[in-house]
């Protein structure tokens, strides 16, 4: 009997374990605005090299601790997952580029209005390159998020790019890896260290205006591989624990605080029609979310 209630409570501590690394992991991302802003003064390139630097450096040490280099000399021995992983690291080199340039440059709107939009793009994009299909409030919902990013370039007189980019870039990541479906671990340290040469080399160029100022600097640079590399372990645990739906819907807290940071904290300017564009989203999310519970149910 004893047994039958221990074995009873398992899948409910190890739902309630997934659901709070999905909630650090995005939860991390969401208030990453704030570490990137300690930073101000070095240029988003600068910064871009570090983080790279930084979290293969992390990434080696938690694989020897974890003893896990196994799974990476697997990736390399496959071709095919070699070379699709350095196609991740140069998307994700230009998502990380754009974000970090985006928090410098008083764009955190547009970095959460980008991380918004993803999971609709990645939607659009597995429908176009892997075939899955559409329920019809999964195609309004990509159609109203549509309708608030044109509304926003009205406005502003210009696409906004940031988000486009932001979006687009780790959509086609996640395609990647989805095809791939690489070694987790494996995949992070392959994706950092594929670029680390060229950060190195870039720093090494840069000279004196690259080098931390103070030991403060020293601290938060170090400390980039940490705050790039966790989340994506904390991520990577999640999704082995609990369903997508859930991780689908937790997944909104990240652009949620960014929303929140950029508006209260940064006091970026938030116009009428950025407003009615960010609300169309937050509806697209709405109904695309419902479309996508529906679907599941008619399937059970």
């Amino acid at each position: 009997m004893e047994h039958d209630v221990r074995t009873q409570h398992q899948p409910d501590r190890t739902a309630t374990l997934g659901v709070a690394y999905a909630v650090a992991a995005f939860a991390s991302w969401g208030v990453l605005p704030l570490y990137w802003k300690q930073l101000e003064g070095y240029p988003a390139l600068v910064l871009l090299a570090y983080r790279f630097a930084a979290s293969a450096l992390f990434m080696a040490a938690y694989l020897s601790a974890a003893r896990g280099w196994g799974s990476v000399r697997s990736s390399l021995r496959n071709r095919r997952v070699a070379g699709g992983l350095f196609l991740a690291s140069l998307l994700i080199a230009v998502n990380w580029g754009v974000y970090i340039w985006a928090v410098e440059n008083g764009h955190v709107l547009d970095a959460s209005l980008g991380y918004y939009i993803n999971p609709l793009v990645s939607v659009a994009l597995a429908t176009l390159f892997l075939g899955e299909t559409l329920t019809r409030p999964q195609t309004y919902g990509i159609a109203l998020a549509a309708v608030g990013v044109l509304l926003m370039a009205v406005e502003a007189h210009v696409a906004p790019w940031v988000s486009l980019l932001l979006a687009l870039s780790f959509g086609f990541y996640g395609l990647i890896k989805k095809v791939l479906r690489a070694d987790a671990r494996a995949s992070i340290f392959l994706e950092t260290v594929y670029l680390t040469p060229v950060a190195l080399v870039y720093l090494a160029w840069f000279g004196p205006s690259a080098a931390p100022g103070t030991g403060a600097d020293v601290f938060w640079l170090m400390g980039a591989g940490v705050v790039t590399a966790l989340p994506l372990l904390w991520f990577s645990e999640a999704a082995r624990r609990i369903p997508l739906t859930w991780i689908g819907f937790i997944q909104y807290l990240a652009p949620t605080l960014k929303f929140f940071l950029g508006v209260f904290v940064f006091h970026e300017p938030l116009g009428p029609g950025r407003l009615v564009g960010f609300v169309l989203v937050w509806m697209a999310i709405a109904v695309f979310a419902w479309g996508s519970r529906a679907s599941e149910v008619a399937e059970e």
